[in-house]
């Protein structure tokens, strides 16, 4: 740098100097270098001590606490969920929304989980153990967000390798992260719920199986659908349309939250507060049963996949059973945040609340057995103290009525011994005082 700002004086006053002898360029020459030199390094000594005056005030500032700090961090690092050492950075935090932003939310997860897929039990760079494939895919961590992913790029198929007993009514989440994908831009990808005809194998073409709905992200980032029949008498009965809108694209390395909401022939799907499809006869045909989830044809990264069925009866139970288990509170990895995507749920559950003035409750969190049982402990009940603090805040809920605890690891209702077990004991329940 120092170098290339000298040679440009140089050159002007050389040029704008024909009449000056050698011995005078010369001295010119020196003079200019020194001082070209100088003030360069002026300038890097005010840089360098004002970085310096930054950590000094840090140190100032927060060296009374750091040794706390380090104390939390490694205590957050043996929690139920925290099961690798990746981190979240600020790529990753710019994503989080706002809990208000989801205002027009109205998913309400399933109550019982069915499947339930974060990879934690495989090992990083293996391919997943409950899934299988036509060409390649592998665990992976990133910088960007917490947890295991499992990324594919090309077009292949990843699919769920059991087959899926679904009911009428059931939900389907996960998280996405669009990759970079064969010629080095943004690829898209398709998600796909399908009725198989090999229960072993994969079903080939453009229209797969019995029959299917497709949720696609086009390789500019444009959200689209297709839903379609190949069971007799299904002719004429798929769909197909996109999402048009900047606001709705999704973007290379960013997150978002998928949620499908079937109820026998509708279908509801959302992505992250934005709902962009309700079909209420997507899926028109008495043989259609879903069994299969599938994702292909692209670059991305998936993970913290949900299946659950029923949808809770929230008054009936809080009101006349006394007690509400609920699965739609979210949490990120070792935090206790609300997630946004918990809108539907805390918006149903402050509606009976405020419509039954009288009611008391208690808020209890729980987790899994996984990590230390004191740091569990202490993340249970901070978690349902947030709980209360969005009822309060967001829905207007009398704090009065709210107590909190939690019992980390204590009481579960399944054994810790798979997966899906695992999200079973991830619960808040509320109950009746």
């Amino acid at each position: 740098m120092k170098k290339f700002i000298f040679l440009i004086v140089m050159s002007t006053l050389i040029f704008s100097a024909g009449n000056i002898n050698a011995q005078s360029i010369n001295n010119v020459f020196k003079s200019t270098k020194n001082k070209v030199i100088n003030r360069t390094n002026q300038h890097i000594d005010k840089g360098i001590d004002k970085g310096l005056d930054a950590v000094e005030n840090d140190a100032k500032n927060d060296g009374t606490d750091k040794d706390k700090v380090t104390n939390n961090e490694e205590q957050k690092a043996d929690t139920e969920e925290q099961r690798d050492n990746s981190q979240e950075t600020a790529a990753g935090k710019q994503t989080q929304q706002s809990l208000e932003a989801y205002s027009k939310y109205d998913f309400i997860p399933g109550e019982k989980v069915i499947f339930f897929e974060d990879f934690s039990q495989d090992a990083v760079g293996d391919f997943p153990a409950l899934w299988n494939t036509n060409g390649s895919a592998e665990v992976v961590t990133t910088n960007l967000f917490p947890g295991k992913w499992m990324r594919f790029i090309g077009r292949n198929a990843v699919w769920t390798d059991g087959l899926l007993k679904l009911p009428d009514n059931y939900t389907i989440e996960f998280d996405v992260i669009p990759i970079k994908g064969e010629e080095n831009g943004m690829a898209g990808y398709s998600a796909r719920l399908m009725q198989s005809i090999n229960a072993n194998s994969y079903d080939h073409g453009s229209v797969p199986g019995q029959a299917g709905f497709c949720f696609r992200i086009e390789y500019f980032g444009r959200p689209s659908y297709g839903s379609y029949i190949n069971l007799d008498g299904g002719e004429g009965l798929g769909l197909s349309d996109y999402k048009e809108g900047d606001a709705y694209k999704q973007k290379m390395d960013n997150k978002y939250h998928i949620a499908i909401w079937i109820q026998k022939t509708r279908v509801r799907l959302y992505q992250d507060q934005n709902k962009f499809f309700d079909l209420p006869k997507a899926l028109n045909h008495p043989g259609v049963k879903m069994d299969r989830l599938r994702f292909e044809s692209g670059a991305v990264m998936v993970s913290n996949i949900r299946i659950a069925v029923g949808a809770p009866d929230t008054r009936n139970k809080l009101l006349t059973e006394g007690k509400l288990v609920t699965y739609g509170i979210y949490f990120d990895v070792n935090k206790d945040i609300v997630k946004p995507e918990s809108y539907g749920t805390l918006k149903e559950i402050s509606a009976v609340l405020n419509e039954n003035p009288g009611i008391k409750v208690k808020i209890i969190g729980f987790t899994d057995s996984d990590g230390d049982d004191a740091s569990n402990l202490d993340l249970s009940k901070r978690r349902s103290a947030a709980v209360k603090a969005e009822l309060v805040k967001t829905f207007s809920v009398d704090g009065s009525r709210l107590e909190t605890d939690g019992l980390g690891e204590g009481q579960p209702i399944a054994p810790n011994d798979s997966q899906v077990n695992k999200a079973l004991n991830r619960r808040v329940e509320f109950i009746k005082l």
